[in-house]
C-alpha cells in the first residue's frame, strides 16, 4: 500500500496524504485533484476502492503509429502522464501491420464515448493516405490534437517539432565538418515532416553555394532495415554525411557503412532525428536531433484539456524548437 501511495502521489504531483485522503473517500481535496488522483490509479494499473469503481473516468483516446521506434513510448509516457494530471485516463491504441488500422481505432473510441483524441503520428501527416476518420471526428465535435506535422485542411491543433530547424542545424553541422556531399534518408514523398525537411536541405545547400541533387535523396520505410537499403543507395553515389528523419534509420545507415565497410565517423558521417532512448549508448553514440517530446506532450494535452473544458484554442500549428545532440557519429569529412 505505501509503495502504490508513493507512486500515485509521484505521478500526480501531491503528497501521499492527499491520495490517502481519496482513497480512503475523505473530505478536503479539490474535484480536480480527485480526479486526477484516480486517473492516475487507472494509468499505473491499480484497482480502484470499491466504494470509488462506479465512477468512470474521463477516457481520451492516445493513437500512436507503432511502437517499435523508442519515440512513441516516450510520447507515450508524457502524455499519459500529463492527462492524468488533469484527471483523464489514456486508453493506448497503437497500429501493427495486418492488425487494427486508424479508422478502426477511431470507431472503438467513439463507442466508447472518449472526451478527446491525441494522435501522436499517424496518417494525417500522409497526403495521400485516407483521412475520412478525422473528418468523423470533428463532425462529432470530439476534441482532438495531433502532434507533429499534418496536412493542410484538417482544421485541427497541432504541436510540432520544427522540421527545418532540425535539418538547418544538421547540416551546417556536417558542412563545418568538411562534408560537401550530402545526402538524406526521409520517410515516402507524401509524408509531411518529410517534405518540410527536404525543403530546409534544398534551402541549406543554396545558401552554401551549393545543390542538392535529387540523387542524394532517398526515401525508406520508418525503419533500421528501410533504413540501412536506403542509405546503401546514398553510398554507392558517394556521399560522405548523410541526415535521416529518425534514429531506427540512422542505425540502419550505420550499418550500411559498415557493411560496405567504411568507417564510421572516420569516412562516413550519420546524423539522425528524434533522440530517442539508449541513442548515446550505440556504438558510436549517435549525433541526433532531439525533439523536446516533454514540451510538447504537455502543450499537447493543455490544448486537449481546454478543448473539453468548452474553450475554444486556434488552430495554428505550435513549433518547437529542436536541438542538435552531437555525440560519436560525425566527425570530419575524409580527405580526397
Amino acid at each position: 500500500m505505501t509503495r502504490r501511495l508513493a507512486q500515485v502521489a509521484k505521478k500526480v504531483g501531491v503528497s501521499e496524504a492527499t491520495v490517502s485522503r481519496v482513497l480512503n473517500n475523505k473530505p478536503g481535496v479539490s474535484e480536480a485533484t480527485r480526479e486526477a488522483v484516480l486517473s492516475a490509479l487507472d494509468v499505473l494499473g491499480y484497482e480502484r476502492p470499491t466504494q470509488l469503481r462506479g465512477e468512470r473516468a474521463r477516457l481520451v483516446g492516445l493513437v500512436l503509429p507503432e511502437l517499435q521506434n523508442p519515440i512513441f513510448p516516450a510520447f507515450a509516457e508524457v502524455i499519459g502522464g500529463a492527462l492524468a494530471q488533469q484527471g483523464l485516463t489514456p486508453v493506448l491504441c497503437t497500429q501493427t501491420k495486418g492488425g487494427v488500422s486508424e479508422a478502426d481505432y477511431v470507431q472503438l473510441l467513439l463507442q466508447q464515448q472518449v472526451s478527446g483524441v491525441v494522435f501522436a503520428g499517424g496518417l494525417y501527416a500522409q497526403a495521400d493516405a485516407p483521412h475520412d476518420h478525422y473528418r468523423l471526428l470533428a463532425d462529432r465535435k470530439i476534441p482532438v490534437v495531433l502532434v507533429n506535422a499534418a496536412i493542410e485542411h484538417l482544421g485541427f491543433p497541432g504541436v510540432s517539432c520544427d522540421d527545418a530547424v532540425a535539418v538547418e542545424q544538421s547540416w551546417r553541422h556536417l558542412s563545418s565538418l568538411g562534408h560537401e556531399r550530402i545526402g538524406l534518408v526521409l520517410g515516402p514523398a507524401d509524408h509531411q515532416p518529410s517534405q518540410r525537411k527536404l525543403a530546409a536541405a534544398r534551402a541549406a545547400a543554396d545558401a552554401g553555394g551549393g545543390r542538392l541533387p535529387d540523387e542524394y535523396v532517398a526515401r525508406a520505410m520508418f525503419s533500421l532495415e528501410g533504413g540501412q537499403a536506403a542509405a546503401a543507395r546514398l553510398l554507392e553515389r558517394g556521399v560522405t554525411g548523410i541526415i535521416c528523419a529518425s534514429d531506427p534509420i540512422a542505425l540502419g545507415a550505420v550499418r550500411a557503412a559498415r557493411r560496405r565497410g567504411l568507417d564510421v565517423p572516420g569516412e562516413v558521417s550519420v546524423v539522425g532525428f528524434d533522440d530517442s532512448a539508449f541513442m548515446n549508448c550505440t556504438e558510436p553514440p549517435l549525433t541526433t536531433v532531439r525533439q523536446p517530446i516533454e514540451a510538447m506532450g504537455r502543450a499537447a494535452v493543455e490544448l486537449l484539456a481546454l478543448q473539453i473544458g468548452g474553450s475554444s484554442v486556434p488552430t495554428e500549428e505550435l513549433l518547437f524548437e529542436p536541438e542538435l545532440v552531437v555525440r560519436g557519429s560525425t566527425g570530419q569529412a575524409p580527405r580526397g
